[in-house]
């Protein structure tokens, strides 16, 4: 991989890990655009490891009061404080993690193909667009039970399959459960630690237990830029996300659908 391939991706995995347009769909596709040799577990894993950071970062008062009380309520047998959002969290990431646990290699294997990212850009796209659509009312994290949790949690587990969007789909799923748009886009970036941490652990095993070799000069680059940029992307989505909506995301999505159907697709 070479310097430029590794900047770019590295940008452009920061850029669309917290919007709602699927950093995975990115990364399959960009390599099939540009005719680029696939960029490998190491890098994989660097882009995860910058964008962890920068989440935590950014929500570092957020993610140091929720694990406290979360600790606290543990210790005592009763929820204190956020401890009731700690407790939703983790019940939000078990679908994932027993979804990547069971259907790992069919996903790796089967189900990354442009056919499969034409259906999920759009589909999941245009859902998004409905849910943004909708009255809502206006719910915060206050108000969330953990059955909200697992349901938010369940469309997570549908973002393994590429093109779905992890910050989309949650976020979809948190706008039909009535969560005005920065409740669920806080609950959906909130739910990205705990997962992420578990893709980087596997990647960080497979990288272990294989013969493979790290190219740590692109290691290094992508994790700084995918830091910088993710960092930048959630700041700037959260800033603007009242004044213009999803709508611009939804349309990208239909956007790159039919570019992925014109150019890919046979």
């Amino acid at each position: 991989m070479d310097f430029y391939q590794a900047l770019f991706l590295g940008l452009l995995q920061g850029l669309t890990e917290f919007l709602p347009i699927s950093s995975s769909a990115h990364l399959i596709l960009t390599p099939a655009f540009f005719g680029w040799e696939d960029q490998g577990v190491g890098f994989d894993l660097s882009v995860h490891v910058g964008t962890l950071l920068a989440v935590v970062l950014y929500f570092r008062r957020d993610v140091f009061g929720i694990a406290k009380d979360g600790l606290v309520s543990m210790g005592q047998r009763r929820l204190v404080g956020q401890g009731a959002l700690a407790l939703y969290l983790v019940i939000g990431t078990i679908p994932a993690g027993l979804a990547g646990l069971a259907l790992l290699d069919m996903i790796d294997n089967e189900l990354r193909g442009a056919g499969v990212i034409f259906i999920t850009t759009l589909v999941f796209g245009i859902l998004l667009g409905i849910a943004d659509w909708l009255p809502r009312r206006e719910r915060t994290l206050d108000s969330l039970s953990w059955k909200d949790a697992l349901i938010v949690g369940i469309a997570q587990a549908f973002a393994l399959v590429p093109g779905t969007s992890r910050s989309g789909v949650t976020i979809t799923a948190g706008l039909f459960l009535g969560m005005g748009r920065q409740t669920a886009s806080r609950f959906s970036f909130l739910l990205a630690i705990p997962i992420i941490v578990l893709a980087s652990a596997v990647k960080l095993l497979e990288v272990a237990t294989s013969d493979v070799t790290v190219d740590w000069s692109g290691f290094l680059l992508g994790g700084v830029t995918s830091f910088v940029m993710a960092i930048t992307a959630i700041h700037f989505f959260l800033k603007w996300l009242n004044k213009v909506g999803m709508w611009p995301y939804v349309i990208y999505r239909v956007l790159l659908a039919a570019v992925i159907y014109a150019v890919l697709i046979d």
